[in-house]
């Protein structure tokens, strides 16, 4: 009975399904958050094109892009409700392609534009406010950054037969 028990505390299979052995070993966990990005590349057809995760994964690439820029805007406008409404965008469409960083990262903006601290309690002062919402803009690009280049090398080593991850 003891071996049965033990068998089902065991770690899951490292390979997560229709994902493939190489899906974990071609991206670091600490960029990309496995559990999500494995359930999205089970949503495609063909795991050899995968041209459905990457059309999401390049969709998320332009969103972030536009997003960063109003965030730049937005700082140097010291908007911080609308820093707070970017973050929150950004939050969900980082979540839902795995990029856990950038999804943390961005609720803490989230927060910082309403004021408060990552606790969502304790109340800060519109000049606090923009110098965190300054330096986690500053982070999370950096954030972004890693996450796109470890999703663009897994797509470049997953290209189908055309090898044009750009459509």
């Amino acid at each position: 009975m003891a071996d049965a028990n033990a068998a089902s505390t065991s770690s899951p299979p490292s390979s997560p399904p229709g994902g493939g052995a190489d899906v974990g070993d071609s991206i670091n966990p600490e960029i990309i958050d496995m559990d999500i990005f494995s359930q999205l590349l089970e949503m495609d057809d063909d795991e050899d094109d995968r041209e459905f995760s990457r059309e999401i994964v390049w969709n998320y690439f332009d969103q972030a892009a536009a997003t960063f820029v109003k965030m730049d805007k937005a700082l140097e406008e010291k908007s911080l409700l609308e820093l707070s409404t970017l973050g929150h965008f950004l939050k969900g469409s980082s979540a839902a392609v795995g990029v856990s960083k950038v999804r943390d990262s961005c609720e803490n903006m989230q927060h910082y534009g309403k004021q408060v601290e990552p606790d969502g309690a304790t109340e800060i002062t519109e000049e606090v406010a923009l110098e965190k919402l300054t330096a986690t803009l500053k982070e999370v690009k950096v954030q972004y950054k890693e996450a796109e280049e470890a999703l663009r090398a897994f797509y470049k080593a997953h290209e189908g037969d055309d090898g044009d991850a750009d459509d």
